[in-house]
């Protein structure tokens, strides 16, 4: 995993794995400063920038075992930024969080699409994730159903009788 990251691909897990009795600056700067050749103080520079720019300054100091699930995802989304990737796979990032988190994390994957980081998904919550998608693949019984824009997976007839539960 770490020459996948060195290579810059991040990836989160459906469960998040933090390390539950650090603070939330020191979860980010693990990843830094196990794969990065820049110093402990840039580190910490760097990790203040990416809990700016997940909203999440409030809680440098608060151990990640304290965070609701919507932060814990947060917050492992910023260890991957921490290592400035190309490309993030995501997995399950709106499984057993609240609306609002779920908000929050599709704000961020709009504001990485506009740094030109690439974002792979993968998750069940379908009207959550094609919101935010330029393209998706449907998948149903262990294959491709459909695939295409956001707004051709809506007007599938298929799609919308099989997937989306509608007629």
């Amino acid at each position: 995993s770490y020459q996948r990251a060195r290579r810059g691909l991040g990836r989160t897990f459906q469960v998040t794995r933090v390390f539950q009795r650090m603070s939330v600056t020191q979860n980010l700067m693990v990843p830094a400063l196990a794969l990065s050749k820049i110093s402990r103080s840039e580190v910490e520079e760097r990790a203040h920038e990416v809990m700016a720019f997940l909203t999440i300054e409030r809680l440098a100091d608060e151990n990640a075992q304290n965070l609701s699930g919507g932060q814990q995802k947060l917050l492992e989304l910023g260890r991957v930024l921490m290592l400035d990737p190309d490309v993030i796979f995501l997995d399950e990032p709106f499984a057993g969080i609240d609306p609002i988190a779920v908000e929050d994390i599709q704000y961020i994957v709009a504001k990485l699409k506009l740094r030109n980081i690439g974002i792979l998904i993968t998750d069940h919550n379908v009207q959550e994730t094609l919101s935010i998608t330029d393209r998706a693949y449907l998948m149903f019984e262990g294959g491709i159903l459909s695939d295409g824009t956001a707004e051709q997976l809506a007007e599938d007839e298929i799609v919308r009788k099989v997937y989306l539960g509608k007629n």
